[in-house]
């Protein structure tokens, strides 16, 4: 390691993997990045068993405070949160699922303050990244070759996965490509993956280019400080590697990567936050702003599991043979290369939604299998369910055949926030995302689980005598089975989150005083310093947070080359290795 380096980068996820990257395209230009983790495995390449990388030594292992309105059948009625620890971050964990958002999310970013985030100026951003393997995708215009980032569809379907696509079209919903010219609509879903395995963003962006002399890589290495100067001008991260503490100096600036929990918590450390808080703590206070605040996440109910035709889904004894793990080693095929069992994901409106304009309100994701599909080895630990709802709820389905629709809400009104527990690096930040709090929240939920139960009883899936698990959801056994009062019960019961937390670091206009960075992610009150990744958001997008945070990567990365006038800038489609 050097003493300094012209560009210090704390944390190598989704966002930071990306900005790693771009910044040392510029062979002038060195450039350090600061990874609290180590490097993934051969593991967590396999797409179907995603699940298995929660609570592992690649997740941070985080758990939600207690929730009042919702989580009521999960273990202390809290949430499990798992987030990436490791190179290429979240993107080793996730479902791998290739989401834009919308493009009225951007536009809205824009209208808020936000300069330079409107849909047609961040759209440039995600061709850039792609190198899409579908021919038939290739072909509609919204999508490009010869990015760092493959995404592909996987080469397994199942009857029922196909029969998803049937029943959205039995619905009234087209067959579309999400990222496509239309959102709202049902399909099978691509993914970051390529030859049928994951492909984290540092498998695409890292692997290819560490050989760089100008790139330098520390893992294992915790960030847990930034050193600011008498004019507030950040000019260091110290962190501890091994316990061993370091301190690496920016001769321009230090962007922060670490991820909607990690980035506030390093900042709020710094002396960067609310200014009560920190004075509560002995901080001393660098810039009083919001941070830790604006807290958001998408959230489905597990509630809606269904029954089906014996030896139809996906079971973990059948998927895990001999001949499927030699199909999936040897070619990248098979049922081990499903999306952690997403065969299919659709967007739809409900009847809050403004259907004059292309916006859908909620996300479905369809799995060919149940919770219990692996006899309660993994889901049961990672999803942290309540005793008392495993024995009541999901015991009697074990190793069956099921199927699962789960209503995701895209744009929720709850608001949660992020906050130290103490002065130590090491302890985790108290995380507390107050979900349904907002009623609007609950009341679209429900809408989208009475959707999701017509969609089950579709003749596409009457075909494999799809029906609702019949045991009472406990807790809601006085409700009349399955009316809005019940479905709002199972929805405050089984809260799920679907691991997309952003917003603890919103971006808005200089006068706005609820934001902590500006249209150019420079944190206001200091200099030297910037934030990209998905804490940066001011409203969460309505979609899965994967894509929006490599297009962050991108975009920044792009806006620090102009700022320093390193480097080339994107120039039409010409983009790439």
């Amino acid at each position: 390691m050097l003493e300094c380096y012209d560009f210090v980068s704390v944390g190598g996820g989704s966002s930071g993997a990306v900005i790693a990257n771009r910044l040392s395209e510029d062979q002038s230009a060195s450039v350090l990045l600061i990874e609290a983790g180590g490097i993934e495995n051969e593991v967590s390449d396999i797409p179907l068993i995603a699940a298995t990388m929660q609570l592992s030594p690649l997740d941070w292992q985080y758990v939600t405070e207690p929730q009042d309105a919702a989580c009521f059948g999960m273990s202390d009625r809290r949430s499990l949160w798992p987030r990436g620890k490791v190179l290429g971050g979240s993107s080793v964990l996730n479902y791998m699922l290739y989401v834009r958002a919308s493009p009225h999310d951007y536009d809205e970013w824009e209208r808020l303050g936000n300069y330079g985030w409107s849909w047609k100026d961040v759209f440039p951003y995600f061709l850039k990244s792609e190198d899409n393997r579908d021919p038939v995708f290739l072909k509609n215009g919204y999508h490009a070759t010869g990015g760092y980032m493959t995404i592909s569809t996987p080469p397994y379907s199942t009857p029922l996965g196909r029969a998803f696509i049937k029943a959205g079209i039995q619905m009234g919903y087209p067959n579309v490509d999400v990222n496509g010219p239309t959102m709202s609509g049902f399909m099978i879903p691509q993914g970051t993956t390529r030859r049928g395995a994951r492909c984290s963003t540092s498998k695409a962006f890292v692997k290819p280019v560490r050989h760089r002399k100008n790139l330098h890589i520390t893992l294992y290495s915790l960030a847990t400080k930034i050193h600011f100067d008498h004019h507030k001008r950040a000019r260091a991260v110290q962190f501890e590697r091994f316990k061993v503490p370091h301190i690496a100096y920016a001769r321009r600036e230090i962007i922060l990567s670490a991820g909607a929990i990690n980035t506030p918590q390093l900042l709020m450390l710094s002396g960067v936050g609310p200014a009560h808080h920190l004075s509560h703590l002995g901080i001393k206070v660098i810039s009083d702003l919001p941070v830790g605040q604006n807290l958001q996440d998408h959230i489905y109910t597990g509630a809606l599991n269904f029954q089906v035709s014996p030896e139809s889904s996906v079971t973990h004894e059948r998927a895990f043979t001999l001949k499927n793990v030699m199909s999936f080693l040897t070619a990248g095929k098979g049922p081990l290369s499903l999306l952690g069992g997403v065969e299919g994901i659709a967007f739809i409106n409900t009847k809050f939604a403004n259907r004059t304009i292309d916006h859908p309100d909620i996300e479905i994701h369809y799995l060919t299998g149940a919770p219990t599909a692996d006899g309660g080895q993994v889901f049961r630990r990672t999803q942290g369910f309540a005793d008392e709802l495993w024995e009541r709820f999901y015991i009697p389905h074990l190793y069956k055949d099921g199927m699962s629709i789960f209503p995701v809400l895209l744009r929720p009104k709850s608001r949660g926030f992020v906050k130290l527990r103490t002065v130590s690096p090491y302890d985790p930040p108290v995380i507390d995302p107050k979900y349904l709090t907002h009623p609007h929240d609950v009341r679209t939920l429900v809408e989208g689980m009475k959707f999701c139960i017509s969609v089950s009883q579709t003749p596409a899936f009457k075909a494999f005598h799809s029906k609702l698990w019949p045991e009472p959801i406990p807790g809601c056994e006085h409700y009349k089975a399955w009316s809005d009062e019940y479905l709002a019960c199972s929805a405050r019961t089984i809260t799920n989150t679907i691991y997309h937390p952003v917003g603890t670091c919103k971006m808005g206009s200089k006068w706005d005083p609820t934001a902590v960075v500006d249209p150019e992610l420079r944190v206001k009150g200091v200099a030297g310093l910037r934030v990209a990744d998905a804490s940066i958001m001011p409203n969460i997008v309505s979609g899965n947070t994967n894509a929006p945070c490599m297009m962050i990567g991108e975009k920044i990365s792009d806006m620090i080359k102009k700022t320093w006038g390193t480097g080339p800038l994107h120039n039409g489609r010409q983009w790439g290795r």
